[in-house]
């Protein structure tokens, strides 16, 4: 690689400090060539399978991009699911965090009136799933005049769940002077069509699925029929030992099935399936993301749009019927150059399915015979002795990020005719303290939330206490979590 950090892209110093904070080292193959390609302007189609570093490899540049005072949207970032939605949203936010970019999220199952309030202010970036971010636009609630930069992730993801008609009707709602970026695992003629017909000679990244699949995950397969694979699921977490791991399954009702039985023998674990409500399945991948269980027992609704770090352990406890899965579902350990273990639990009925997995992926993956009970008996008390432990919480991503950041709470709102240079006029009246200090703020009906940099965070909360906004008192103090 030409570059071995990112000093060499020539990016804004907050964009560097966030991404150091956040952990980035070294561009990943997929930010090494699309990134310089994204700050100039180019229309880009990438090939690059889960795991590669892709969100960033958008994310940085749109960041970099951003004029930072327009108020409308000025990048739009459509994904297929739900949970990628609001992971890519959380990853620009870091990224975008002390340059002082706004991202919005936007997705089904969630009021919209939310939404609405949170688009009516200043918005650099919104990420949406197709329907809504439909809907949003047939209502006029998403002003698209703005929107510079277009981002299809998971376009593949897109196709398979009937969702290209609506991204083609959003992207003939766009302005054409705009770059266009497509990410995609696989390139299927569909694709390919929507981008001869709507991209200016886009530049082809292609990133070889090797690089992501084999390297650092160790693929092994034990052939269990359905009656013996809870028992190897146990044996296997015996021999692994992990300190936390994710099973796949193919329906909703195996998830919750496996998922009583694995906590019947005293395993932390929760299930994660679409029959969830939103604000259930995102509350599961918070604790899960904090690590206050061991397992997550889940569909394929997970695939996508998990970043959860120190992920050693994936089981296929099904086989996927579709060979891109098993793909998308072994991109959530071996993160960030970490290594992994990725165990198939294969039935006789399930060989059909095996078969196309190794085909997909260009290798066979290893056959195992089922451990022996001395194997097991060896393993066994090292791993009780883990579940017997209190779990260690990991930090959550962009909590080095917050350490120069306090984020306040202010008590009042849009309902008081509050506005943003009312709150930035008050807060630059305290002495030492200078609109640099301040970040993002969000003012919502009856209260308001202020990011404070650069460690300030204490000073301004007290120097409000002694002052009023707009001529009245109002409560202020540091923002709960």
């Amino acid at each position: 690689m030409e570059n071995k950090d990112f000093r060499g892209f020539g990016l804004d110093k907050s964009i560097l400090d966030a991404i150091d904070k956040l952990g980035y080292r070294e561009p990943s193959q997929v930010q090494e060539e699309v990134i310089p390609l994204a700050l100039e302007g180019k229309d880009l189609v990438v090939k690059s399978q889960t795991g590669s570093g892709k969100t960033a490899a958008f994310g940085i540049p749109v960041c970099q991009l951003l004029d930072i005072e327009e108020r409308r949207p000025q990048a739009l970032v459509l994904t297929p699911t739900r949970e990628l939605c609001v992971q890519v949203k959380e990853d620009i936010s870091h990224i975008g965090r002390l340059r002082k970019v706004k991202c919005a999220a936007i997705f089904g199952k969630q009021p919209y009136e939310d939404q609405v309030r949170t688009l009516k202010q200043r918005t650099h970036v919104v990420v949406g799933t197709p329907g809504r971010t439909l809907d949003h636009i047939e209502r006029g609630t998403l002003d698209l005049a703005g929107i510079r930069y277009f981002i299809i992730d998971e376009a593949d993801e897109m196709l398979k769940m009937g969702f290209i008609d609506q991204v083609e009707a959003i992207i003939n709602a766009l302005p054409k002077e705009r770059v266009t970026m497509l990410f995609s695992a696989t390139l299927p003629q569909d694709i390919d069509n929507l981008c001869r017909k709507y991209m200016r000679e886009p530049a082809a990244v292609e990133v070889s699925p090797e690089t992501v699949t084999a390297q650092n995950v160790r693929h092994v397969c034990y052939r269990a029929e359905e009656e013996q694979k809870f028992r190897v699921l146990m044996d296997v977490f015996y021999l692994e030992n992990p300190e936390s791991g994710i099973i796949f399954l193919s329906t909703k009702d195996r998830a919750g099935t496996l998922a009583s039985r694995l906590r019947k023998q005293g395993l932390t674990c929760e299930a994660l399936h679409g029959g969830m409500l939103q604000n259930q399945r995102l509350d599961v991948m918070n604790r899960f993301r904090r690590g206050e269980f061991m397992f997550l027992v889940t569909t394929d609704v997970a695939a996508r749009g998990i970043d959860v770090e120190n992920i050693s352990l994936i089981v296929n406890y099904d086989v996927p019927m579709e060979k891109e899965r098993y793909v998308h579902r072994i991109g959530r350990t071996a993160r960030a150059g970490g290594k992994g273990t990725a165990v198939t639990l294969a039935s006789r009925g399930e060989e059909r399915f095996l078969r196309q997995v190794e085909e997909y992926v260009g290798f066979e993956l290893e056959k195992a015979e089922q451990p022996s009970q001395e194997e097991v008996a060896r393993a066994k008390d090292a791993f009780l002795e883990r579940v017997r432990s209190r779990p260690k919480l990991k930090k959550v991503k962009g909590a080095e990020l917050s350490k120069d950041i306090t984020k306040i709470y202010l008590g009042a709102g849009k309902k008081k005719k509050l506005r943003p240079g009312d709150i930035v006029g008050a807060i630059t009246s305290i002495p030492g303290i200078t609109v640099e200090d301040i970040g993002i703020i969000d003012i919502q009906d009856s209260h308001s939330y202020v990011d404070i940099m650069n460690r300030k965070g204490i000073k301004v909360i007290e120097g409000l206490r002694e002052r009023t906004i707009k001529g009245k008192a109002v409560k202020v103090q540091k923002a709960e979590k």
